[in-house]
């Protein structure tokens, strides 16, 4: 588990993907199904289209198609996009063959996934492309992402050109402040976790200011993360750089201020990517 590189990228086995598509068809069809859709048509065959209302990256493409699975294995689908693609407004993306009925009870859950994945790695893309004009740092994600929809949410990140960080409070050691002040000190905490734990997890150092930055480095941890601090004190800091520890910037990155920090020489931006994004806009049009 030991190492000291950025990403973690998720395993798509445990995506909890069923378990979430189970949930949205229920709370969408219940027992009954679209009960407009079945009063309006009964056998009818018919072709849909899914094309893009917006500009970005597409994520997910592959969970629209196992909604449609899911709803009735008997719609075929015909994929002219996949994951990572940039898509432009008017962009046709899928075509499906089927029941009216069945195709119309899957539309909006399929386009939800869809949206909701397109949207993180649409904003990603643009996180990556801010940090690239001036650095040449990593854009990382965090742990606030809807409960359930982790992996989903980390894997649409990849899909927009960022990579992972930890994926839980399982998988690597990062001592906060409320670590530091309880343990007494940012040594005392990471001694604590070395005797706990020896050398099996990365350890990653919140640091508020230059001074904790010094204590982080003298312990060689793998990773300082400088929480809040501005442009002159995160300089300072990744100057003070010894051995191979990696600087990740963090607090409230919107796109204006990592530009600003990009340029500073910190190896990663953690940002806004998987909470409080636009939803990509898709149209799945019956002919």
């Amino acid at each position: 588990m030991k190492g000291r590189d950025f990403p973690y990228n998720c395993s798509m086995e445990n995506d909890n993907f069923d378990k979430l598509l189970e949930l949205a068809l229920a709370e969408d069809l219940l027992d009954t199904g679209d009960v407009t859709s079945r009063a309006i048509f009964s056998k009818e065959r018919t072709e849909a289209l899914l094309w893009s209302k917006d500009e970005g990256v597409l994520a997910g493409i592959d969970y629209f198609r196992r909604v449609f699975e899911r709803v009735d294995p008997s719609i075929e689908i015909e994929l002219y996009k996949k994951d990572g693609d940039r898509l432009k407004k008017g962009d046709e993306i899928a075509r499906l063959r089927g029941p009216a009925v069945t195709i119309l009870e899957g539309e909006r859950t399929g386009i939800n996934f869809l949206s909701f994945l397109s949207g993180i790695a649409t904003e990603t893309a643009l996180h990556v492309a801010a940090a690239s004009e001036k650095g040449h740092c990593v854009i990382l994600d965090t742990r606030k992402t809807l409960p359930g929809y982790r992996n989903l949410s980390k894997y649409a990140v990849r899909a927009g050109g960022g990579q992972n960080h930890r994926m839980g409070l399982y998988d690597m050691v990062m001592i906060k402040d409320n670590h530091a002040d309880a343990a007494g000190s940012i040594t005392s905490a990471v001694n604590r976790v070395r005797e706990k734990w020896g050398n099996r997890y990365r350890i990653e150092v919140e640091c508020r200011n230059l001074e904790e930055v010094r204590e982080a480095l003298s312990l060689r941890v793998d990773v300082i993360m400088l929480d809040n601090m501005d442009e002159k004190a995160s300089r300072e800091a990744v100057l003070l750089r010894e051995g191979d520890v990696k600087f990740e910037a963090s607090g409230n990155m919107d796109l204006d201020k990592l530009r600003r920090y990009s340029p500073l020489g910190v190896d990663y931006i953690s940002g806004r990517l998987t909470h409080s994004v636009r939803a990509f806009d898709f149209s799945l049009v019956v002919s």
